[in-house]
């Protein structure tokens, strides 16, 4: 990957929190309680998954700067939803992406060189690298804002 598109991405991750905002400024109560397809989280889930998620992915990164070759853990995203916190307003996790992205792209944007390559070890093939790391949760936002625009349109 080339610097220019780690530059490109590291902005993605550092705009995301302002333009998911932007997306959920007129959201309806109905539209956050609707799923964004058959069988489907609901708007308000979804958010919530972002927040669990990223959070997930700056540790993950961390422990990429930190450790040796890291085991990183997997968690069960579906029964994640399930708990009662994916039931509150979503306000507190909107502070969280907010302040979360501040912090990761900061830190993305400290990383040069060889570290970008840093291994890790993840269950599912989604990523073996910081680099990856960034791709990965870069296009993870984009295709969350895109279910929150399918319900919104």
């Amino acid at each position: 990957m080339t610097d220019e598109k780690r530059k490109q991405l590291i902005e993605q991750i550092k705009n995301f929190p302002e333009r998911l905002e932007d997306t959920l400024r007129e959201i309806s109560i109905t539209q956050l309680d609707t799923p964004y397809g058959p069988g489907k989280w609901t708007i308000r889930q979804v958010v919530h998954h972002l927040a669990d998620s990223h959070l997930q992915g700056f540790a993950r990164v961390k422990w990429a700067l930190t450790e040796n070759d890291p085991q990183l853990k997997i968690y069960d995203q579906d029964e994640w939803a399930k708990l009662p916190d994916s039931a509150m307003p979503i306000d507190s996790s909107l502070a969280i992406l907010k302040g979360l992205h501040q912090r990761w792209a900061a830190l993305f944007e400290s990383i040069n060189g060889d570290a970008w390559k840093r291994p890790v070890q993840h269950p599912d093939p989604d990523y073996s690298n910081i680099e990856e790391i960034l791709a990965a949760y870069a296009a993870h936002g984009e295709k969350h804002l895109g279910h929150i625009s399918h319900v919104l349109k």
